[in-house]
C-alpha cells in the first residue's frame, strides 16, 4: 500500500477505533475491535497493529470478556521486545500501563496458577525499573495478590510500601488508588477510615472511567454498618445509575444487590437482577461472577426467610425459578467458584469470605429509598428474651385488662376483648362479660356489626344495665348510617334516644350511657349533613351536638370517655362552622377539640382533627399554623397511625416545609410519604405524588442523580387522569433538568420534548415555549444540530406569539451559533444574529415609556446580542482566509463589540460586569488587529471601572476582570515598547 494511501487508511482506522470506543460496553464492541485489528494487519504499518491491539485490549478490559485480554497483551509484549522502535511515546506508556491490568486480570481467572502471577509481578517490577518508573504500581499489584489469597501480613507490608513509593505516570489515577485503599480498610473492619479515604472520590474531586462508580458501590456496606443511612441511600441511588449500563461492573452491581438485601429492599433487589439476566451466566470474569452469585444467594435466602421461598424470581435463562430454588443454585455456584480460587491460591480465604458474605443479616429493617418498591413481607423482629411467665393470664385477668383498656379508650381495646373471647371458648360467662365481647366484636366489624350490636344490647339488658343496652342499640343505628342508610338510622335511634332520656330523668341510668346514645344520634345527624346541604340538616345536627355538650360539660371528672365526648362535640361544631364558611371559628374549634383529646390522654384521637385544622389554616393563609398542626398530627398519631394516613401527613408537611425553603427537611418528609404510601399499597397513586415531590426537592438541592432515579420511578405511575397533566409535565421537566446536569443530553431532550408535547395543548403557552427551548439546548449539547435548530425555531415562534422578545432573541442567537458550526453556515449565522438585533431594536421602539425596568432589560438584551454578534463574526474566519480578509472580519467583529460597550454603558453600574467583559473582548480584537494602544486603553478602562472596590476579593468577577485586564495591558505595553 502506498504511503499516501496507507496514511489515509491509518487515519480512517484511528477514527473507527475512536468511534468504537464510544460504543456501549459489550460483545458487539469487542467484535468490532477484533475486525479493526484484522484491518490494521492489512496496512503493513506496525504502529497500526500496535494501536489496534491496544484498542482490543482496552475494550476487553471494560467488558465481561476480560479473559480475552491476555492474548493481545502477549502479542504486544512480544512486539515490544523485538521492535521497541515501532512504539511511539503514547503506545510505550500504554504498554507499561496495562501490565497492571494483566496482574488484576490473572487474579480474576482461577485457572491461572499463583506461581504465574508471582512470576508476572517480578516481570512487572523488572520492566518498570528498566523504564525508570516508580515501584508504586508494583507494590499496589503485590498488595492485590496478597489480599486476594489472604496473606494479611504480606498485604499490609505491600500496602505500606505502596503508599510510601512516589507517584509517577504509572501509578493508578487518584480515584482508583483511593478506592482500593479504602477497600482494604473496609476489609480489615475499619469502615470509618475507608469512608475517609473514599471521600474525595465520592465528592467528585477525583474521577475516572470507573470512579466514583466503584467507590459508591463499595461504600454501601460500611455506611449501613455505621448507621449513616441517608448517605447509604444517596450513594445507592447515585451509584446504581452509573453502573446500570456498564457491563464490566458486575462486581459493583453485586454490591448494590447486596445493599438491597441488607436494607429491607428485597423487591428492589429482584428488580436489579431482572435488569441484568446475562450476569447470571457471563463467565469471562469468574471473580465478579463469584461476587454476583454470592449476593444472589444472600438475597434469595433473605426472601426464603421471610416466607417467600415459593415466589417466582429472575434467574439464569432456560427455566423458571423460585427464591428457594435459586438460593440453592446460587449458593452452589458461589462456593464452587470460591473453591476454584482457593485451590489455585492454596488457602481457604476466598471460600471463608464468600460464606461470610452469604450469611449476613439485614442491618436495618427497611431503609426507604424514595423509588417505588413493593414490600415483600414484614421483616421479623427479634424479640428480647424474657423469662417465661409462671402461667398464662387467667380469664378474669384478661377480662379486667380488656375492661380497663375499653374504659380508657386505648387503641387496642378491641383486640383485648378478642383475646377474652378466645380464652372464654367453652366457658360460661355472665351476661355482662358476653355483652362487652359482642359489643367490641361489633365495633371491629363496622357496618357489618349491626346484628352483633343488637345481641350486645340484649345481653346488657339481661345484665341489668338498660342504659348500656340503649347505647348498644344506638351504636347499631349509627353503623347503619355509615353504610348509607341515614334515614333508617335516624328512625332506629329515635327510640333509644327517647328511652335513655326518660331513664336518665329518674336516675335509672348514668351520664356515660346517656351521652353515648346522644352522641350516636348526633353522629347520624352529622352524616345527614355530609350527604346534603339543607340548612335544616345543619340546624338539627348543631342542636344534637349542643345537647351532648350540655349533658356532659362540667361532669367529666376523671372519666376519659366523657372527656372524649366533649372533645368530639367541639370537633363536630367545627365541622358545621366549616360547612357554613366560618373558617376562623372552625379552626378555633378544631384546635380546642385536638387540645382536649391530648389533655385527656387520648392524643391519637386528635390526629384527624389536627389534619383538618391544617387544611383550614392552609386555606386561611397561615403556613406556620398549618405546619404546627401537621407536626402535631404526626406526633400524636405515633405508632397508631395507619400507613396511608402517615403518608398523607408527611406529603402535606413536605409541601409546607418546602414552601418556606426547607428543602432538606421537605425531602425527608416526601421520602417518608413515598415509603408509607408503598406500605399502604398506594404506590401508583399517593406514592407517585410523593416521589414526584421528592424528585423536585432533590433537584432543588442539586442531588441530580438521586432526583433522576426517583423521578424515573415516579413517571410510570403518574397519569393525567389520576394526578393531572401538570404533575406529568413537571416530572418530565424536572427529569430533563436532572439528565442535563448529568450530561445525558439526548435523554434530557427526549424528556423535555415529551413534556412539551403535553403542554402544547394548554391554553397558556409559556411552558410549551420554555420546554421547546430547553429541548433545543439539550439537542445541541447532544450533538444533534439539525434537530436543535428545528426545536429552537419552534420555541422562537412560540415566544413571538407570546410577545416574549427575550425568549425570541435568545432562540435566534442559539440558532446562529448552531448555523456557524455547519459547513458554509457563516452567512446564515450572521443573518440570524442580525435578526436578533432587529428584534431587540423593534421591541425597544415599541416599549412603553412608563415601564423603565422592562426597557432596561431590553437594552441589556440588545447589548448581549451585539456582544455575541461580535464573537460569532470573529469565530467565522475560515482557516485558509487571506490576511486582508481576516482583518476585515475582525474589524466587523470589533464594531459589534464596541456597540455592545456603548449599550451596556447606557445602563450604568447595573451592567458593569457585562460592559467590562465587552471592553476586554474589544481589547483583544484590537490586539489581533495590531493596535496595541487601543488594546491598552481598553484594559485601563476596565481597571478604572473597578477602581479600589472589592479589596477583600469576594467578587470573583471583579477579580477575574482585573487579572485579565492586567494581562492584556502588559502585553500591549510590551508591544508599544
Amino acid at each position: 500500500m502506498s504511503g499516501v494511501d496507507g496514511s489515509a487508511a491509518f487515519d480512517a482506522l484511528r477514527r473507527a477505533m475512536a468511534e468504537n470506543g464510544e460504543e456501549p460496553e459489550g460483545p458487539a464492541r469487542n467484535a468490532r475491535a477484533e475486525q479493526l485489528l484484522a484491518e490494521a494487519e492489512k496496512l503493513n504499518i506496525p504502529l497500526a497493529v500496535i494501536e489496534a491491539l491496544g484498542h482490543q485490549l482496552k475494550v476487553y478490559n471494560y467488558s465481561s470478556e476480560k479473559a480475552k485480554m491476555f492474548v493481545p497483551f502477549a502479542r504486544l509484549l512480544r512486539m515490544w521486545d523485538e521492535h521497541p522502535e515501532d512504539f511511539d511515546e503514547y503506545e510505550t506508556h500504554a504498554l507499561h500501563w496495562v501490565f497492571k491490568w494483566m496482574t488484576a486480570g490473572m487474579l480474576d481467572q482461577p485457572h491461572i496458577p499463583l506461581a504465574a502471577m508471582e512470576k508476572w509481578l517480578g516481570e512487572m517490577e523488572h520492566r518498570y525499573r528498566l523504564a525508570g518508573h516508580s515501584e508504586r504500581a508494583v507494590r499496589s499489584a503485590e498488595h492485590s495478590v496478597a489480599a486476594h489469597v489472604g496473606d494479611l501480613e504480606r498485604a499490609e507490608r505491600a500496602y505500606v510500601a505502596w503508599l510510601a513509593a512516589d507517584r509517577d505516570g504509572m501509578a493508578d489515577c487518584h480515584a482508583c488508588e483511593l478506592h482500593e485503599q479504602g477497600w482494604w480498610q473496609a476489609q480489615r473492619g475499619r469502615d470509618e477510615e475507608a469512608l475517609e479515604l473514599w471521600a474525595p472520590v465520592l465528592e467528585g474531586e477525583f474521577t475516572c472511567a470507573h470512579e466514583p462508580h466503584a467507590a459508591l458501590a463499595s461504600s454501601l456496606g460500611p455506611l449501613l454498618r455505621l448507621g449513616r443511612l441517608d448517605e447509604a441511600r444517596a450513594n445507592h441511588l447515585r451509584g446504581f445509575r452509573l453502573v446500570r449500563s456498564m457491563e464490566s461492573m458486575r462486581g459493583a452491581y453485586a454490591d448494590h444487590v447486596e445493599f438491597c438485601a441488607l436494607s429491607g429492599n428485597e423487591a428492589r433487589g429482584l428488580e436489579l437482577l431482572a435488569e441484568r439476566p446475562a450476569y447470571f451466566t457471563d463467565d469471562g470474569h469468574p471473580r465478579s461472577r463469584l461476587d454476583f452469585t454470592a449476593v444472589v444467594a444472600l438475597l434469595m435466602d433473605r426472601l426464603t426467610g421471610l416466607g417467600l421461598g415459593e415466589r417466582p424470581v429472575p434467574g439464569p435463562a432456560g427455566r423458571s425459578w423460585t427464591a428457594a430454588e435459586l438460593a440453592v443454585h446460587a449458593r452452589g455456584e458461589a462456593l464452587a467458584l470460591a473453591a476454584r480460587f482457593d485451590e489455585r491460591n492454596g488457602t481457604a480465604h476466598v471460600s471463608e469470605r464468600t460464606r461470610a458474605r452469604m450469611a449476613q443479616r439485614p442491618l436495618v429493617e427497611r431503609l426507604p429509598l424514595g423509588v417505588r418498591a413493593v414490600r415483600t413481607a414484614a421483616a421479623p423482629v427479634a424479640a428480647p428474651t424474657a423469662p417465661a411467665p409462671a402461667r398464662e393470664p387467667d380469664l378474669p385477668a384478661l377480662v379486667a385488662e380488656a375492661r380497663r383498656l375499653s374504659d380508657t379508650l386505648r387503641p387496642n381495646a378491641v383486640e383485648a376483648w378478642a383475646a377474652v373471647a378466645r380464652a372464654a371458648e367453652g366457658v360460661e360467662l355472665d351476661p355482662r362479660d358476653r355483652a362487652e365481647i359482642a359489643d367490641h366484636e361489633a365495633m371491629d366489624l363496622g357496618p357489618e356489626g349491626v346484628e352483633l350490636f343488637e345481641r350486645a344490647a340484649e345481653l346488657y339488658a339481661a345484665a341489668g344495665d338498660p342504659g348500656e343496652a340503649l347505647a348498644a342499640r344506638a351504636r347499631a343505628a349509627y353503623v347503619r348510617a355509615l353504610a348509607g342508610e341515614v334515614e333508617e338510622a335516624l328512625a332506629a335511634v329515635a327510640g333509644p334516644y327517647d328511652e335513655v332520656l326518660a331513664l336518665y330523668s329518674v336516675d335509672d341510668t348514668g351520664v356515660r350511657q346517656t351521652a353515648s346514645v346522644l352522641m350516636s344520634r348526633a353522629r347520624i345527624l352529622m352524616r345527614r349533613v355530609h350527604e346534603g346541604d339543607d340548612e335544616a340538616f345543619l340546624s338539627d345536627a348543631e342542636s344534637a351536638v349542643r345537647e351532648v355538650l350540655a349533658l356532659v360539660e362540667g361532669r367529666t371528672g376523671d372519666d376519659v370517655r366523657l372527656a372524649a365526648r366533649v372533645a368530639e362535640g367541639q370537633a363536630m361544631l367545627a365541622e358545621l362552622a366549616a360547612r357554613t364558611g366560618d373558617l376562623p371559628t372552625a379552626a378555633e374549634l378544631f384546635t380546642w377539640a385536638a387540645t382536649a383529646f391530648v389533655e385527656a390522654g387520648l392524643p391519637w384521637f386528635a390526629v384527624e382533627y389536627e389534619a383538618r385544622l391544617a387544611g383550614l389554616l392552609h386555606h386561611l393563609g397561615d403556613p406556620a399554623g398549618t405546619e404546627r398542626a401537621l407536626r402535631a398530627a404526626l406526633e400524636h398519631g405515633g405508632p397508631h397511625l395507619e400507613a396511608v394516613g402517615r403518608a398523607q401527613l408527611h406529603l402535606q408537611l413536605a409541601e409546607v416545609v418546602g414552601g418556606r425553603g426547607g428543602a432538606e427537611e421537605a425531602a425527608e418528609h416526601a421520602l417518608e410519604a413515598a415509603h408509607w404510601a408503598d406500605e399502604a399499597g398506594e404506590a401508583p397513586t399517593l406514592g407517585a405524588l410523593a416521589r414526584h415531590q421528592l424528585g423536585g426537592f432533590l433537584l432543588g438541592l442539586g442531588r441530580w442523580a438521586e432526583a433522576a432515579e426517583v423521578l424515573e420511578s415516579a413517571l410510570p405511575d403518574l397519569s393525567a387522569e389520576r394526578h393531572g397533566e401538570g404533575a406529568v409535565v413537571q416530572a418530565r421537566w424536572w427529569l430533563g433538568d436532572c439528565l442535563s446536569e448529568l450530561g445525558e443530553h439526548r435523554e434530557a431532550a427526549e424528556r423535555r420534548l415529551q413534556a412539551a408535547e403535553i403542554a402544547r395543548h394548554w391554553p397558556e403557552q409559556h411552558d410549551h415555549a420554555t420546554l421547546a427551548h430547553l429541548a433545543a439546548e439539550s439537542l445541541g449539547a447532544a450533538g444533534l444540530p439539525a434537530e436543535a435548530d428545528r426545536a429552537y425555531a419552534r420555541a422562537g415562534a412560540l415566544w413571538r406569539d407570546l410577545g416574549n422578545v427575550h425568549g425570541l432573541v435568545r432562540s435566534l442567537r442559539a440558532r446562529a451559533w448552531l448555523a456557524l458550526r455547519a459547513e458554509d453556515g457563516a452567512d446564515a449565522a450572521r443573518e440570524l444574529m442580525a435578526d436578533a438585533v432587529r428584534e431587540c431594536e423593534a421591541a425597544l421602539g415599541d416599549a412603553r415609556d412608563d415601564d423603565e425596568e422592562a426597557r432596561q432589560r431590553l437594552v441589556g438584551e440588545l447589548g448581549h446580542t451585539h456582544r455575541q454578534f461580535g464573537d460569532l463574526i470573529a469565530r467565522s474566519v475560515p482557516e485558509d482566509a487571506e490576511d486582508d480578509s481576516i482583518r476585515a472580519v475582525l474589524e466587523e467583529a470589533l464594531a459589534q463589540v464596541v456597540e455592545a460597550i456603548v449599550v451596556f454603558g447606557s445602563l450604568g453600574d447595573g451592567a458593569l460586569d457585562a460592559r467590562t467583559g465587552a471592553e476586554l473582548a474589544a481589547g483583544w480584537l484590537a490586539a489581533d488587529l495590531g493596535r496595541p494602544a487601543e488594546g491598552a486603553a481598553r484594559a485601563r478602562a476596565v481597571l478604572h471601572a473597578y477602581g479600589d472596590g472589592d479589596t477583600d476579593g469576594t467578587d470573583g468577577t471583579a477579580q477575574a476582570r482585573r487579572a485579565e485586564a492586567e494581562q492584556l495591558l502588559g502585553l500591549m505595553e510590551g508591544q508599544d515598547s
